[in-house]
């Protein structure tokens, strides 16, 4: 994958520090900052844990170097501190949601689908979880007769269930599928079922990690006061 950019490193870098108590060698957060990219490929990932990608480092550094110059962080000979404006920064960018937490092991069914709710809401969509067959639901609005997008969340149980549901929705009404599941090991395993049984919706379905839901959700809440200027017609 092309690294992130070097903005997109500094939030996960101050909300690590942040859930650690202030605190932290630098040595750890190039790897607890690995499971804010799931795009990271296992080469990558086995790379950064031996310590031998460069690029990585060197990308944490400079991200690391901007918070400092922004006073948000103080590094002293590889210990990085946030201080009372790196914190004030974190809860800023994580109020307004109702889900405010950001450990991967918090990430449960009900509140990814919280996620997935105010994710639609900020995009003008009406919102529904547990209706009918599904997880969660979007429509144009209240009203609209028709689901345009069927989510399906699983942290366990049988994933072709869930793929025979976004398949109901989809031949239905052509509602856009989308699969939300626990870990990048299930979202692999799902894409190989996909490929052997499920074929009819593999161009439509769109299968994220829980850790992609909440990237999604916390990235479109910094921007949630504009969307309404972009999408209006």
């Amino acid at each position: 994958m092309s690294l992130p950019l070097i903005f997109n490193l500094e939030t996960p870098i101050l909300q690590e520090l942040n859930a650690v108590g202030g605190t932290d060698n630098v040595r750890f957060l190039y790897l607890r900052l690995i499971q804010y990219f799931p795009s990271l490929s296992d080469a990558e990932i086995t790379e950064i844990k031996k310590g031998s990608h460069k690029k990585w480092r060197n990308a944490v550094q400079k991200a690391g170097k901007t918070l400092d110059e922004q006073k948000f962080i103080r590094r002293e000979r590889g210990i990085w501190y946030i201080t009372e404006s790196g914190n004030s920064r974190v809860e800023a960018e994580t109020s307004g949601f109702s889900i405010t937490q950001t450990k991967e092991t918090l990430l449960n069914h009900q509140t990814i689908q919280k996620m997935i709710v105010e994710v639609g809401a900020s995009l003008g969509f009406y919102a529904e979880t547990e209706f009918e067959y599904y997880d969660v639901i979007w429509r144009e609005s209240k009203t609209s007769p028709r689901i345009s997008h069927v989510f399906e969340v699983q942290s366990k149980g049988n994933i072709d269930s869930a793929f025979a549901k976004l398949k109901r929705a989809f031949d239905l009404q052509r509602s856009k599928p989308f699969l939300i599941l626990a870990t990048e090991r299930d979202t692999r395993r799902a894409i190989k079922s996909l490929n052997h049984e499920f074929r009819e919706i593999q161009a439509e379905i769109t299968i994220l990690s829980f850790v992609e839901m909440r990237k999604i959700h916390e990235n479109l809440h910094s921007i949630a006061a504009y969307l309404p200027k972009f999408l209006k017609v």
